[in-house]
């Protein structure tokens, strides 16, 4: 019997092969794409998992209280973890982890490392770094130990091994290989392929700098010892951090407290400083987002094969007819129908299985990550995907086989069947949720586009076209010729101007505490965001002065004791006007000086936060890191070209490393820049599957209704009016999908607008656009079929059987 079932199983399939087809393909894509984005929020949520400890490990993170504000960072100053793990029994291990830039080498081989990680040597009990070679107990314990992953062991050393070999920072500090890491997993939220002793910095080349409450650098880690309760640790830390950094806050005026936050939901949170520019930070919401896609298309695509099954039942009402007739029972027929239906979604699930494997690497480039697809590795996930599919093939199928059970086979076998008006109700009832969804994802889409375009054509405040920044990473040999290096870069044809600062915007600042009156007189504490910049950055980037002045080398304390902040700094100290802040005087490392100037705001950083506060100061060359060169744009490779002649002159031992700031700046974006682009290509898919089934249900109606358009071009109906009779019922559908999305898509979108400081609204004409866009999908999908039986000759058309 169960032989016979497949037979004839695949008898109907073949015989019915156009809608089948339409079925298959509509249910291989969908179940591609379904198991695509499976991948991606798998690999999302995946992020850390791979630390055997993690349900114990925790990040320290410390709310900064001035009188105006509360700064959340990710960051903590240098003795809280020690602190914390002598003071609270429940605390097993600590760790701290600060990110810092070197050039390092081996022999002649240098390279300018700009994620090299300084750790604790503790790191290695708390998180699943495997070490290949030496002892994760001590390989960070001793000053100038240095632990290489796979990928900088070959970078540096090649195939020989690695252990005891020696690397130079800077051409000055010899560091020894004391260990071999595997290369650290791509869903971790931090990554380096040079880790060094924190014992290296601290004590040796930088002095106690570990040892300042005040001073935040450090990422710092807890790991907890078993049934320790996390709530409980963190009530107290408010205590311990006021009687251990009381003399901070006595200085400062600040106040200082420190939270728990679980490892695994690091990545899909807050930002708060995630482990330096460059690391991966994920976000909740379009992992939310991207999930309903994948949800929808997948029931999309069983919505077709829902319509298209129940709309051909009166096909297949003889065969139902007679098996009734010989004896079998409505559960056999069910049985029978389900079948089919799980058949047809397993060779869809094989289908979408090799769709996936082809299509995983296009995936990856639009997500821009390397997401690994393991469909033919691990058998369990192979069986979550299989039971996936049969549970589509069940769900889909239940409703058209219980419906053609359900046939009485009397009239059945005299050929009287006809579809009820509950079935086409239901098929019109699932053709309307269907473009709803279409439609909300076409909203979507279009607001989606609407906001990256916004941030993109936003005037950012500031010049950058035709900027060039030439990252030195503080060489101290640079710093020293500053001034030679300005004249002799400036002289090159087509460069315009010359600026040397610590940042360029679209990078982070460093974040330093200085006291500063506000309007009532009394000197506040602030952390603020600083640029140390020349004297000419203002005027290089077109950055306007709102009040006061901008720094002049008429005026010799410019360099000692002058200070300009932006309008956002002014007015996080309660100045109401930012003007008002000016000639009001600050300390800053034991240091008096005035106000001299207001900054007018501009986007130092992405569209998606607020402008925040920023200072800015001209100290020694000491603290500059980068040379921007402001260029023509007539004969950019051969500036580029010059500019590059003239470093290897000027600093020999120094790399030449430049970027465009608006290709830095426009970085910045690439996260909804790829999202945009994902939820386009998924939403058109959405459509084109939608499209799918409403192909098959236009072809099915035309063929039901063939004789009646033969009747009306007897009688003289135009091929209009009958393209127009035949989309009539379908378009009438879309409307109604049309007033059902457009309040539902315009709350999902808003509510998904509220996560940018700066962003557009929901247009009203998105709505007209994306009816008109669903109309025209709607035309063009049903005119297909409409038109070939409108043209049909009409004397063959009446003599169907019907």
């Amino acid at each position: 019997m169960f032989k016979n079932y497949i037979q004839i199983a695949f008898r109907s399939l073949w015989r019915q092969r156009v809608f089948s087809g339409i079925n298959l393909v509509g249910l291989a894509v969908s179940m591609s794409s379904f198991l695509l984005i499976f991948s991606y929020v798998g690999f999302e949520r995946s992020y850390d998992s791979f630390h055997v400890k993690v349900d114990r490990i925790y990040r320290v993170i410390c709310d900064t209280k001035t009188e105006t504000e509360v700064l959340p960072t990710g960051l903590t100053s240098g003795p809280t973890g020690p602190a914390i793990k002598t003071n609270f029994p429940e605390v097993e291990q600590e760790a701290r982890i600060c990110f810092m830039s070197f050039l390092t080498q081996n022999g002649t081989r240098k390279f300018q490392e700009s994620h090299i990680i300084a750790a604790d040597s503790s790191l290695f009990s708390i998180f699943s770094f495997p070490l290949l070679k030496g002892d994760p107990r001590t390989a960070l314990r001793d000053p100038f130990s240095v632990v290489l992953t796979e990928a900088g062991a070959q970078k540096y050393f090649g195939s020989a091994d690695p252990i005891s070999q020696i690397l130079v920072l800077n051409g000055k500090y010899s560091l020894k290989v004391t260990g071999l890491m595997q290369n650290i997993p791509a869903n971790s939220q931090f990554h380096g392929d040079i880790l060094v002793s924190m014992s290296t910095f601290s004590g040796r080349l930088y002095g106690n700098w570990d040892q300042n409450w005040g001073n935040f650098n450090w990422f710092t880690f807890l790991l907890l010892r078993p049934g320790a309760d996390p709530h409980r640790l963190e009530a107290r830390l408010p205590a311990f951090v006021k009687e251990k950094a009381a003399d901070v806050e006595k200085q400062t005026g600040m106040s200082y407290t420190l939270h728990l936050q679980p490892l695994k939901s690091v990545y899909l949170g807050p930002t708060l400083n995630n482990y330096g520019q460059g690391e991966p930070t994920g976000s909740k919401a379009n992992a939310y987002i991207f999930s309903i896609v994948g949800a929808f298309i997948l029931l999309i695509a069983s919505i077709n094969f829902v319509n298209l099954s129940t709309a051909r039942a009166s096909e297949r009402a003889r065969e139902v007819g007679i098996r009734k007739a010989i004896g079998a029972v409505r559960a056999q027929l069910t049985g029978q129908f389900l079948g089919e239906s799980i058949l047809l979604c397993l060779i869809a699930f094989a289908l979408a299985l090799g769709l996936c494997n082809l299509l995983h690497p296009v995936f990856t480039g639009l997500l821009g990550m390397d997401i690994p697809f393991r469909a033919f590795g691990a058998g369990g996930y192979v069986g979550v995907l299989l039971l996936t599919a049969i549970a589509v093939g069940v769900l889909a199928g239940i409703y058209p086989a219980l419906v053609m059970s359900g046939f009485n086979p009397i009239a059945a076998l005299k050929g009287r069947f006809i579809s009820t008006k509950n079935g086409l109700a239901m098929r019109r009832v699932l053709v309307v949720f269907q473009f709803t969804i279409s439609t909300g994802l076409i909203i979507g889409t279009i607001v989606v586009y609407n906001q990256l375009k916004y941030m993109q054509d936003q005037d950012l405040g500031f010049r950058m076209n035709q900027e060039v920044s030439i990252d030195y990473h503080g060489d101290s040999a640079v710093q020293a010729n500053t001034e030679h290096i300005r004249r002799e870069l400036a002289a090159i044809p087509d460069v315009k101007s010359v600026s040397f600062s610590s940042n360029v915007p679209g990078t982070s600042a460093d974040n330093w505490y200085l006291r500063i009156a506000n309007p009532r007189g009394d000197m506040q504490g602030a952390n603020l965001n600083f640029y140390i910049i020349d004297f000419d950055y203002f005027q290089h980037y077109g950055i306007r002065m709102m009040a006061g002045r901008g720094f002049s080398r008429e005026f010799s304390t410019d360099s000692t004791k002058s200070l300009i902040l932006n309008e956002a700094a002014a007015r996080s100290l309660g100045y109401g006007d930012p003007a008002k802040a000016v000639g009001r005087k600050f300390n800053m490392w034991g240091t008096d000086g005035t106000i001299i100037g207001i900054a007018k705001d501009f986007h130092y950083r992405s569209l998606e936060e607020a402008i925040q506060p920023l200072a800015f100061r001209i100290f020694n060359p000491g603290f500059y890191n980068v040379i921007s060169v402001s260029i023509a744009g007539n004969h950019i490779p051969q500036t580029l070209a010059a500019l590059g002649g003239r470093w290897k002159q000027l600093a020999p031992e120094r790399p030449f490393q430049y970027s465009f700031v608006d290709e830095d700046f426009a970085k910045l974006y690439s996260a909804e820049d790829r999202f945009q682009r994902v939820f386009l290509y998924f939403g058109l898919l959405a459509i084109l599957i939608s499209c799918l089934g409403l192909l098959g249900l236009a072809a099915y109606s035309t063929i039901r209704r063939t004789k009646e358009i033969g009747i009306r071009k007897v009688l003289g109906a135009s091929v209009a009016t009958i393209v127009g009779l035949l989309s009539k019922e379908f378009l009438h559908l879309v409307f109604i999908a049309l007033l059902i999305a457009s309040p539902i898509a315009w709350y999902a979108m808003h509510s998904w607008l509220q996560d940018f400081a700066y962003r557009t609204i929901v247009a009203w004409w998105v709505f007209p656009l994306a009816a008109g866009i669903a109309v025209l999908i709607t035309f063009l999908t049903v005119g297909v079929n409409s038109v070939q039986a409108a043209v049909a000759d009409p004397v063959e058309s009446l003599r169907m059987e019907g």
